[in-house]
Parts: structure tokens; sequence; C-alpha cells
């Protein structure tokens, strides 16, 4: 019997606490706090997200403002800074509600130091990744919505995080890419691209009649097409093959739009060699018999 005496002043106590008013307004208190500061941390980082978003819009708009920053460089600078006000919102509204369950800070803060040393031994890495992405911005090595390649990455920049970089290829896929693991870097878009279309026409052909042709096509697609950046080169002919020669044309465009280019000036040019008469060769196998 006086075993279950325990048991049941359990039973009696918890019956008390749960029954008891002053305790669940005190319950309800605390889950209403958590869940202001939890609504709260939401709203400021959105807030704080538009303002930032607004503000890289406009100075990439008008330029104005003290620090001139290029226009590549906004939208970069714009995900990084949201980033940043993201987990120190985040950190802050986690310890106010830690605090509000009964968990002493002090200690736990104390600890922080011994236990970040600790884990810096084992975290070279994820310091490495911060610091080359800090890098890749301050030095402008690549910036949101470039094409770039990287190791055996290539693709269009979609964010530069605090750790990682999120590249999309032309096919959808994703490349989630952490900033120290990215040595090398080519970058397509920082300059003009410049596109090349070799043009084959048959040895029968007239080589004047046809680079002329080719020079005024090429000029058409010039003033119709407004990625390109200056008047295409007719460089004149470029190699003779097996069964035709080879005429070539180069063109100045857009960063990464002279795929796009190229693709309007060769019909454009096989439409008016077919217009001229002027051959586009097949190949063709000629045969000689000797006779014994």
């Amino acid at each position: 019997m006086s075993e279950g005496v325990p048991v049941v002043d359990f039973i009696t106590e918890t019956t008390a606490l749960l029954t008891d008013p002053d305790v669940w307004i005190a319950v309800l208190w605390v889950v209403a706090k958590i869940v202001v500061y939890f609504v709260a941390g939401r709203i400021i980082v959105r807030y704080v997200g538009r303002v930032i978003t607004h503000m890289m819009i406009e100075r990439k708009t008008d330029g104005r403002g003290p620090v001139k920053i290029d226009p590549r460089r906004t939208q970069t600078i714009g995900r990084l800074v949201n980033n940043v006000v993201s987990y120190t919102v985040n950190f802050i509204v986690l310890m106010l509600i830690l605090s509000e369950i009964g968990v002493d800070l002090a200690p736990l803060l104390a600890g922080a130091g011994v236990m970040g040393l600790a884990i810096g031994f084992g975290a070279q890495s994820l310091v490495k990744d911060v610091i080359t992405g800090f890098f890749i911005i301050f030095e402008d090595q690549f910036a949101v919505g470039d094409v770039i390649k990287t190791g055996n990455f290539q693709g269009t920049v979609q964010e530069i995080g605090l750790r990682v970089t999120r590249i999309k290829s032309w096919n959808g896929e994703v490349h989630i890419i952490p900033n120290g693991a990215i040595l090398e870097v080519t970058n397509f878009s920082t300059n003009n691209s410049v596109g090349v279309a070799d043009v084959s026409i048959a040895y029968e052909s007239n080589i004047e009649k046809a680079t002329e042709v080719i020079r005024r096509t090429a000029l058409e697609v010039f003033e119709s097409n407004e990625n390109m950046v200056k008047e295409p080169e007719v460089l004149g002919v470029q190699a003779l093959g097996a069964s035709e020669v080879v005429i070539r044309v180069t063109f100045e465009c857009k960063p990464m739009t002279h795929f796009g280019v190229g693709r309007q000036m060769n019909a454009a040019i096989k439409e008016a060699l077919e217009k001229e008469g002027i051959e586009i060769p097949y190949p063709r196998l000629v045969t000689f018999q000797r006779s014994v």
C-alpha cells in the first residue's frame, strides 16, 4: 500500500496542475509570445527583403546614390543582403523562443565560444565557402544572371549565397556548388560575344559574287536584329574543302546572343544564295577510270 502512495500523489498533483486556470493562462501566454516572435520575424525578413529589392532595382535603373555599383551586381548584392538579414533575424527569434520556454541563455552563449572553437577545426570548409563567396562578389567575378562555366558545370547563375552558388543549366538542371569549390570561372556574360558563320559554296560558283551576296545579307540581318552591336564582317575564303569553298562571316553581339543571331544569319544567307542561283554544294565523289 505504501508503494501506491507516490503514484496517487503524482496523479493528484498532475490533475490539479492541469485543471488550474492560472497554469493554462501562463502556457497560452508563452505560446502567444512565441507565435508573435515567429510572425514578427517573418514580417521583418519579408519587409526588409522588399526594401532591399526596391533599392537595388532603383539603383539599377537610374544609377543614383553616392556609391556607384555595376548594374550587374545589384541583384547579386541584394540577394546576399537578404540572406544575411534572414539568418540574423532567425537567430534572434530562436534565442527569444528559447528564453520564453525557460532555457537559460547565459551558459548557452558563454559556451558558444568554446563550442565554436571546437567546431571551427571541423568546419574549415564552411569558413572557406563563406570567405570565397564574399570575394566572388567583391571582385565581381560573376553576378546573378551571368552565364558561367566552372569545373564541369555551365549555366546561368541563379543565386550567390553565403555558402553556395546555384547554377541552372540550359536543360533545367540546377547545380548547387560550394563557393570554396569554385577555383576557376569562365564568364560568358562580361563582354560581347563573337559569332562565326561558315558558308560553303561550290567550286564552280563565282567567289566575288557569293561574297557580295553574303555581305549584303549579313548587313540586312544586322539592321533587323537589335542584339548585334556592330556590322558583321565577311573575312573571305576560310578554307578549301573536298567539295566546297568556305567563306567565313563574323559578327559581334550582346553577351550570349550569338547563337540565335547565328541561326538567323545562316537561314538568311541560304535563302539569298538560292535566289541568286549560287549553289550550296553536296558531298560528291569523282571517279577516274584509267584504261590499261
